[in-house]
């Protein structure tokens, strides 16, 4: 067991999307990078986001040795300062490992919810950080794929304690001894990921526990003492059971920064929380509003609420 940081970083300010969910149609006014209207890219302002956290993580020690994202293109995009400025020093082994255990949280739904572009065409979009063709190691495919048709809350929390379970044991394993690793993914998976490690299960699903402002920064140190994980691949609906309450995985862990956005012009922006209520919502760009907290809830992040040609924020989220 040498793995002694982990360090969870959400995507930086991006453009909208708007979904239909009569018909689960998702529609965007902008085109995304990789043709899938829920894979937006980052807006001007996420973009300066991601430089600013990118200098953050350069002082972060120890250094990152291993990087994960979620195989969504804001994570990718927002990583991507971050990961060539560790190359160069060399750190972060030279590659992004993606996997999608780590991405997007959609709540239950009648109908099929987007899935990220395959890596195939992932590596054409970010070639200094993607291998292609997709390596062997730790793991030759994803850990897990989130289920089409979304998830209920708790299953979205043991998606995420099978996924950093796995991800720590393989670190732990591996003979370069990595001492940290830095993850990029989204908001609700960045709340799951502080409970799972910390074995904090609050009463509530909607406690606000965990930060989670855009290109906000958590870090995890470790208590020690491992437990151990099968190696079958799993899916959200069928996961072996990982046990995180009250424990936390590979040991446990302690959070020594809480979705810091000190570094950031804005300070937090953007965060977000649950509801206890995981159903899907007809507008995803109105949780958070005030005017419409009346509203159950989106599955996956708040949408912003501004338009998606809008660059930079000029409100702050409610604290409903």
């Amino acid at each position: 067991m040498v793995l002694e940081a982990i360090y969870v970083c959400r995507h930086g300010y991006r453009s909208n999307w708007v979904v239909d969910s009569t018909t689960g149609s998702y529609s965007s006014m902008i085109r995304t990078p990789t043709g899938i209207a829920a894979d937006p890219a980052l807006a001007s302002y996420g973009v300066d986001q991601a430089n600013r956290l990118a200098e953050e993580i350069q002082r972060l020690e120890p250094p990152p040795d291993l990087l994960y994202s979620s195989p969504f293109y804001r994570c990718l995009q927002t990583l991507e300062p971050a990961a060539k400025a560790l190359f160069e020093r060399g750190k972060g082994e030279g590659v992004v490992r993606v996997e999608n255990g780590l991405g997007e949280w959609y709540g239950t739904a009648h109908f099929t919810h987007p899935s990220p572009a395959p890596y195939d065409t992932l590596t054409t979009h970010f070639p200094s950080l993607l291998p292609s063709p997709r390596p062997p190691y730790p793991h030759p495919a994803p850990l897990l794929v989130p289920s089409s048709n979304g998830e209920s809350i708790p299953t979205l929390h043991a998606r995420v304690a099978y996924a950093l379970s796995r991800i720590i044991a393989a670190a732990d394993a591996d003979p370069a001894q990595p001492k940290a690793l830095l993850l990029c993914t989204h908001a609700a998976t960045m709340i799951a990921s502080g409970r799972v490690l910390t074995g904090r299960r609050p009463e509530r699903w909607d406690e606000e526990d965990f930060r989670v402002g855009t290109c906000a920064l958590s870090v995890f140190k470790r208590r020690g003492g491992e437990r151990e994980v099968g190696e079958e691949k799993g899916n959200s609906e069928k996961l072996e059971e990982v046990g995180w309450e009250g424990v936390g995985v590979g040991g446990g862990w302690d959070c020594v920064r809480n979705g810091d956005c000190g570094f950031l012009s804005g300070g937090e922006e953007r965060t977000w929380f649950f509801s206890n209520d995981e159903s899907f919502l007809k507008n995803p760009n109105t949780y958070n509003d005030t005017l419409n907290a009346h509203f159950k809830p989106a599955g996956g992040e708040a949408s912003s609420l501004k338009s998606e040609d809008d660059d930079k924020p000029d409100d702050k989220p409610s604290r409903l």
